[in-house]
């Protein structure tokens, strides 16, 4: 076994979930992802903790969605009691195809989301973490040889988490002391509110609220969105590839939408639910051992020189005691990612904080 594998569980493990003796965990295991399962079940084994696995076939949940006729039962109470009972859950992406399900009606999608809410939100209850097995699909999407893209992956994944969370905290503190965001670039001049919101050093641990290795990143809840903003880095949300979307806010709701291409599927997400029309997320990409896109949204979100939204669902780790009532609440969490390494700034209370790409601690920064 490639010793990265055994070093990407290790990490896994112990800095990401932080699997402790009697724990009871559900591991969530892709098609091609076996050899790092393998090695993530040893780990949870030599801590003491109890294993259950399922397994997340995209090929699966087409041939279901496709073939049910009725309503979907909502919250099925044998599925909903794994992760009510569960203490950590650790997912491993690693398919075959990247675009299965690609041809799942928008209203079997929304309805089936819809019925499902109450599971991932006992999932979310838990200390849940994602990450992927590089795979030769995964590969193929990024237009990269399997050899490179496992360098890639493993750059980006096998960090000095705790060095990456150091830098991260300028940001956290200069957001949590902030009340407004300004982001500017070509086509974008977008406005959002955070006060009375905390932002979230996403440091690909539990300890510090993040669920996704890799991570690098630091997100809050913005609310009181104005403004438009253009996302020009190109991925694959439900299995087609949408590129260049346009958003237009007005009283903290989009208002209006284009996309250069599949804008169907843009609208269907915003058709969601009241919801899915705000923001649930700005993020900030601060993870430089990210160097390129790849169409994968657990990396391309957490690249430096990137900036990220997600209109849907916001995540309860954003809100203070006392303003929990002010979450939004969607089916879905969708991201967007806007390159902001040239001709852009992003300012906090009218002071630029990045410019270019460049924090303002960073060498080069030009205020």
């Amino acid at each position: 076994m490639d010793p990265r594998i055994e070093e990407h569980a290790e990490v896994l493990v112990d800095w990401s979930a932080r699997v402790e003796e009697g724990d009871d965990v559900v591991l969530s295991v892709g098609p091609d992802a076996h050899e790092l399962a393998v090695a993530v079940a040893e780990k949870v084994g030599e801590r003491g903790a109890n294993l259950v696995t399922t397994y997340a076939s995209s090929e699966l949940g087409r041939a279901y969605a496709l073939a049910h006729e009725d309503d979907f039962d909502e919250n099925p109470e044998y599925e909903l009691a794994l992760y009510e009972n569960a203490d950590v859950v650790l997912s491993i992406g690693g398919g075959r195809n990247t675009s299965e399900g690609s041809d799942i009606p928008a209203e079997t999608r929304r309805a089936q989301s819809k019925a499902r809410q109450g599971i991932r939100e006992a999932r979310m209850d838990t200390d849940w973490v994602s990450t992927v097995h590089p795979t030769r699909s995964l590969a193929q999407q990024a237009n990269m040889s399997f050899e490179e893209y496992r360098e890639f992956a493993y750059d980006a994944i096998l960090r000095d988490w705790e060095e990456l969370a150091d830098q991260m905290a300028n940001m956290k503190e200069i957001l949590d002391a902030g009340s407004e965001v300004r982001l500017v670039k070509e086509d974008t001049d977008l406005t959002m509110s955070i006060e009375n919101r905390t932002a979230v050093n996403s440091a690909a641990s539990v300890a510090y609220d993040s669920h996704n290795l890799p991570s690098g990143e630091v997100f809050t809840a913005p609310h009181a969105t104005e403004g438009e903003v253009f996302f020009d880095v190109p991925m694959t949300i439900r299995g087609e590839r949408v590129q260049d979307v346009h958003l237009t806010f007005e009283d903290g709701e989009v208002v209006d939408y284009s996309a250069a291409q599949n804008e169907s599927v843009v609208g269907e997400i915003l058709d969601t639910d009241e919801g899915a029309r705000r923001l649930g997320e700005l993020g900030i990409g601060m993870n430089r051992g990210i160097d390129q896109f790849t169409d994968s949204i657990l990396f391309d979100e957490k690249m430096g020189d990137t900036v990220h939204l997600a209109v849907g669902r916001a995540y309860d780790s954003n809100y203070p005691e006392g303003y929990e009532d002010e979450a939004n609440e969607s089916a879905v969490h969708v991201d967007m990612i806007t390159d902001v390494s040239e001709d852009s700034f992003m300012e906090v209370d009218g002071e630029v904080v990045q410019r270019n790409g460049t924090f303002r601690w960073e060498d080069g920064f030009d205020g």
